[in-house]
């Protein structure tokens, strides 16, 4: 390419503007032909603010024939273990009547094995509240240690709408932010029924319900798969029974109360209503309203050259366009020919821009959403090598 610094390439040296604590554009596995967005995907809404029903201690009691796990006494610690191979003792603390994480010793699991099932459970986010996104009051809920309805302090805290509190992680955002204040106790009951496979085929597809402080966030949704980060679920199996997992994801979350009921034999009206994936006609409309969408937020990035480029170019996730892509291609191959211009020096402020270009750049071939051919990213690998880029660790 030609090694020519113009205005264009200056301008586009200005620099990335911080991403928010919604997630980022090039990070999870994109749209497919049922899925019109990305996992953790930024630009997917926020669950509506809905105020929580009052606390009901009466529907909170575990009622005839439920099996208690955890009633914050010590002899239900008994019931958990450490989620190895081996199990062994949990290093979790029975701690003011509650049940609460300790950092870094790990998740939890039941040594009770089970499967469809109403389940109970309560949690509170440590107080005062710290850190932000998923960094704040992280934990989670396993249902068969496989699927999990996140645990997540999201009290005027935003996060990718996939990993909010009460969404089947990876799968589908609730419908609804329920949640009461850090501190306070949220009450969170799921019905819980397996995927059920004859043959290798699917004969009952699984679901789960959920309430978070008795509003419906949940309602019946499609266990495609178990979820899980950044990587888009395959469907398949579950086991007939597994553990409760609870998980340690750093923050002292606390539980109680945690019971269920074991549910009886699926049915024909079980399978009624169930909420999944989406058609693949309405799929395609919508990934192109999303692109549509991140071009027209491009256009008033003008004074924001290197952000302007990778929204055109984050356009291109939800829907191939020539036109586009051969924008995003002269841009980068500008921005490529600026830095080659640049003196070491002012080239290692650029560091930190230059890596989330490469990403992003590299995250768009990866999946085939952005030709490898553009002559800008062989140059802008030979500059991140010689630079010593390459070797640095990932934060």
């Amino acid at each position: 390419m030609k090694k020519q610094f113009t205005f264009v390439a200056a301008a586009l040296l200005l620099g990335v503007t911080a991403q928010a604590n919604t997630g980022s554009a090039f990070y999870g596995d994109p749209p497919d032909a049922t899925h019109p967005w990305a996992i953790h995907d930024w630009n997917r809404p926020q669950p509506p603010r809905v105020e929580p029903l009052p606390y009901d201690a009466e529907k909170a009691k575990p009622p005839a024939g439920a099996v208690v796990l955890c009633d914050g006494t010590e002899a239900t610690l008994a019931k958990w273990e450490c989620d190895k191979p081996e199990g062994g003792a949990t290093k979790w603390i029975i701690k003011d009547g509650a049940f609460q994480c300790v950092p870094k010793s790990g998740y939890v699991r039941t040594k009770e094995k089970f499967g469809d099932c109403q389940l109970h459970v309560e949690w509170s986010a440590p107080t005062p509240p710290q850190g932000e996104s998923q960094g704040r009051g992280n934990s989670g809920i396993f249902l068969m240690g496989a699927v999990e309805c996140q645990v997540l302090d999201n009290y005027d805290n935003e996060t990718y709408a996939d990993g909010f509190a009460c969404s089947i992680y990876g799968i589908r955002p609730p419908l609804a932010n329920a949640l009461r204040k850090p501190g306070e106790w949220q009450q969170i009951d799921i019905t819980f029924r397996r995927p059920v496979y004859e043959g290798g085929k699917l004969t009952h597809p699984g679901f789960m319900t959920v309430y978070c402080n008795g509003v419906l966030v949940q309602n019946k949704t499609q266990l495609e798969g178990t979820g899980g980060h950044r990587a888009r679920a395959k469907p398949g199996p579950y086991p007939d029974v597994g553990p409760l997992k609870l998980q340690d994801h750093g923050n002292p979350v606390r539980f109680r109360n945690i019971w269920y009921v074991a549910l009886p034999a699926r049915t024909a009206a079980d399978d009624e209503g169930i909420s999944g994936p989406l058609p693949e006609e309405a799929t395609a409309a919508q990934r192109k309203e999303l692109a549509a969408q991140v071009r027209a937020a491009a256009a008033q990035l003008g004074d924001k050259p290197l952000d302007q480029m990778l929204r055109l170019a984050e356009s291109l996730i939800y829907v191939a366009d020539d036109a586009t892509a051969k924008d995003v291609c002269a841009r980068f191959c500008a921005y490529v020919a600026g830095l080659q211009q640049l003196p070491k020096a002012k080239l290692n402020d650029k560091k930190d821009d230059v890596k989330r270009v490469r990403s992003a750049f590299d995250y768009l071939i990866k999946f085939k959403c952005f030709t490898p051919d553009c002559p800008a990213r062989a140059d802008l690998e030979k500059i991140v090598k010689a630079q010593g880029w390459d070797k640095e660790k990932k934060k």
